[in-house]
């Protein structure tokens, strides 16, 4: 059973919904309402949420630049309009997240962005539209963004609408409840609980087949989700561990419970059929990662609230829906 509690309001249609709460004003982009957007030109990273930051590698000082962009290709637009368009968040610590100290966008994703815009335009020009797991696919389809960076799990079902490189970071679901629960441990754990979850995300058909009999609740945002979990609306959260690591840090009542229980692959989204661009990102990403570049994008990311070495990222290619 799925349901929207009401209380909390679900996003209009055609309004996106964001993962996080906004930490700073951004101008607006038309898109069957107002998107959010923020130009970024920024080639250092700050510990995400930390205003003013810290010093970080300049990443983009010694990215690759493409050799070679066929004429009329994709890229070739991209690198005349010197911008590259990411539909993506600006709310998202570690992820892709605007500092409101330094306004840059900082985190995983957004570092990622830079690094394929200086491969494409020589320079890591970027502009983020705002996007939301109800929007991703429009906005790619009809040219809103050139590539989406924002946790996208890549399923099968995604890959009949858009186009995946990658993967290029490996995630998995993991419940959180609220601090001091000890009824929760496990999947399992969920059988007959009322579980929230974002609406129209992986851990809907994950929290099925773990837990039938749970009853799922829904949001259209993850401080919506959070917030239902301190309300007690529901008595677990199943979400995505790169953006539940974040929220845990920050609000000590939140409490993640166990390791990942689910394998969800990112790609980076692309335009459907567009087989060339798809390629030419593949290759980008094979280059950032035997240069030592991805290890050092996750170190100034997810690696400044995990602990140890860089993991290995996923073979590119790998994932159901991204060969």
């Amino acid at each position: 059973m799925v349901r929207t509690l009401p209380g909390l309001r679900r996003p209009a249609p055609g309004r996106p919904a964001l993962r996080r709460t906004a930490v700073a004003a951004v101008a607006a982009l038309s898109f069957a309402g107002l998107a959010a957007c923020s130009s970024d030109d920024s080639s250092s990273s700050a510990v995400p949420g930390a205003p003013g930051g810290g010093d970080k590698e300049d990443l983009t000082a010694s990215a690759p630049v493409a050799a070679n962009i066929p004429a009329g290709s994709t890229m070739d637009k991209i690198k005349k309009r010197g911008q590259l368009i990411v539909g993506g968040s600006l709310d998202a610590p570690l992820l892709s997240q605007q500092n409101p100290g330094t306004k840059k966008v900082e985190g995983l994703d957004a570092d990622f962005g830079r690094l394929l815009a200086k491969y494409i335009i020589g320079k890591p020009e970027v502009k983020i539209v705002n996007s939301a797991s109800e929007t991703r696919e429009a906005l790619l389809s009809n040219g809103t963004v050139d590539v989406v960076f924002q946790t996208y799990s890549i399923t099968p079902e995604r890959a009949k609408q858009v186009a995946f490189a990658g993967p290029y970071y490996s995630s998995g679901l993991v419940i959180a409840t609220k601090k001091g629960e000890t009824g929760i441990l496990k999947p399992e754990d969920l059988k007959g609980k009322t579980v929230i979850a974002g609406a129209n995300t992986p851990a809907i058909p994950a929290i099925k087949k773990a837990a039938p009999d749970a009853k799922i609740v829904t949001f259209g945002s993850d401080p919506e989700c959070v917030q239902a979990l301190k309300q007690g609306r529901g008595q677990a959260y199943v979400q995505d561990e790169a953006v539940l690591l974040a929220s845990a840090k920050q609000d000590p009542t939140i409490q993640i419970q166990g390791k990942p229980f689910t394998s969800d692959p990112y790609g980076i989204g692309l335009k459907h059929g567009d087989t060339q661009m798809k390629q030419f990102v593949n290759d980008w990403l094979k280059s950032i990662e035997t240069s030592g570049l991805w290890a050092k994008v996750w170190k100034n990311s997810i690696g400044t609230v995990v602990q140890g070495e860089a993991p290995q990222p996923p073979a590119i290619g790998s994932a159901p829906g991204s060969e």
